[in-house]
């Protein structure tokens, strides 16, 4: 099959043919349709997060699938799906008191390095599974844990954003930060993650809505996603400018880039008692520095994997919020691309220009 490889980070991806092999007992193969371009991939291809190379990058997607293992009773072939990182174990404490998103123990969902492993290089050489899914591929090998079966009609390029982005950005709001009707929010970074926490925002009833980032492109497409207010972050001082909106400071922040400035941003935007919520990638060896004395206010600061997602019950409901007109995923995607056009997907992700790019792959 062809993938797109990752071979030195720093680096791009190389589109070549990998091997696949057969789904083994609780397995299950299947033929990627669409899978998003998303921020945390291109860490990764900048060295920002460490992992073993080479790898078949990727994780935000949608498939259908083609073979089940023989323990497998929850999906058949055939069956429409979405794929999620939190690949869970199901028997850790985390898994065991509800938080599956902590899964402790997603190594146990993976081959024994005594197996021939999920996906091996054309020679047969190494080939590293990212994620536990490695969806920049024409077919992906998973564990059943990390695959959560969706309603035919869905359109497949979009429920792939349901596997990352917009999981993770309503998750936030929904899940982590629990946001109540009527509370103020201030969100940081305009992407699908960003503008997906806005979203969540706009359902969950909250009162002001602000967006924040760099470009003015990105802020008026938030107010089709819910924003009541925008400040570009490149003419006004943030912090002091929503302070000004709200009358003291947001009840909620959400830092969505995976930046310490922009993390230590929405901590001082905070009113008495507010809480911020670090959704994005802060590159590893970077701290966020705070003052003592404004933990006196009770402010908080907490992070966020995932959106502390529930998925199996989450996406489905994601889903159906998209097909009653709910929850806007049409506006996310901003280019359908071919797989062989990836790296200039994540150049364009790079400028800043767009939401989302989605790869697109022909039957």
């Amino acid at each position: 099959m062809k993938a797109a490889v990752l071979h030195q980070a720093p680096g791009t991806l190389s589109i070549e043919d990998v091997q696949i092999s057969k789904p083994k007992s609780r397995e299950v193969l299947i033929r990627t349709k669409a899978a998003g371009l998303c921020h945390s991939d291109l860490h990764f291809m900048e060295a920002l997060y460490p992992f073993p190379l080479p790898a078949v990058l990727g994780h935000e997607s949608a498939g259908v699938v083609e073979q089940v293992g023989d323990q497998v009773t929850y999906l058949k072939p055939g069956d429409h799906v979405i794929t999620c990182l939190s690949v869970y174990c199901g028997t850790c404490q985390d898994c065991l008191t509800g938080e599956p998103a902590r899964c402790q123990k997603k190594g146990d969902t993976a081959r024994s390095k005594e197996e021939e492993q999920r996906l091996l290089a054309q020679d047969g050489g190494v080939m590293n599974h990212f994620l536990h899914l490695s969806s920049f591929a024409e077919q992906m090998l998973v564990h059943e844990n990390a695959v959560v079966k969706i309603r035919e009609d869905m359109p497949l390029d979009r429920a792939a954003l349901i596997g990352c982005s917009v999981t993770t950005g309503l998750g936030s709001v929904f899940r982590t930060a629990a946001v109540e009707a009527g509370a103020n929010v201030a969100v940081i970074g305009c992407g699908g993650i960003g503008l997906s926490a806005i979203q969540g925002a706009a359902i969950a009833g909250a009162g002001k809505i602000i967006a924040i980032d760099l470009l003015d492109s990105k802020l008026e497409l938030a107010k089709t996603f819910g924003a009541t207010h925008t400040i570009n972050g490149k003419n006004d001082d943030a912090v002091k400018a929503v302070k000004e909106l709200t009358g003291g400071g947001a009840h909620y922040s959400f830092e969505a880039i995976g930046n310490k400035i922009a993390a230590e941003q929405a901590f001082h935007m905070l009113r008495t008692g507010g809480t911020a919520t670090i959704i994005g990638m802060i590159p590893v060896g970077q701290s966020v520095e705070l003052p003592g004395h404004a933990f006196l206010d009770e402010r908080k600061i907490q992070g966020c994997m995932m959106g502390s997602n529930r998925f199996r019950v989450d996406m489905p409901r994601y889903v159906d919020y998209y097909m009653n007109g709910k929850l806007k995923l049409d506006e996310l995607v901003s280019a359908r691309i071919k797989l062989e056009d990836i790296n200039e997907g994540f150049e364009a992700m790079k400028e800043g220009s767009i939401a989302r790019s989605v790869v697109v792959f022909d039957d």
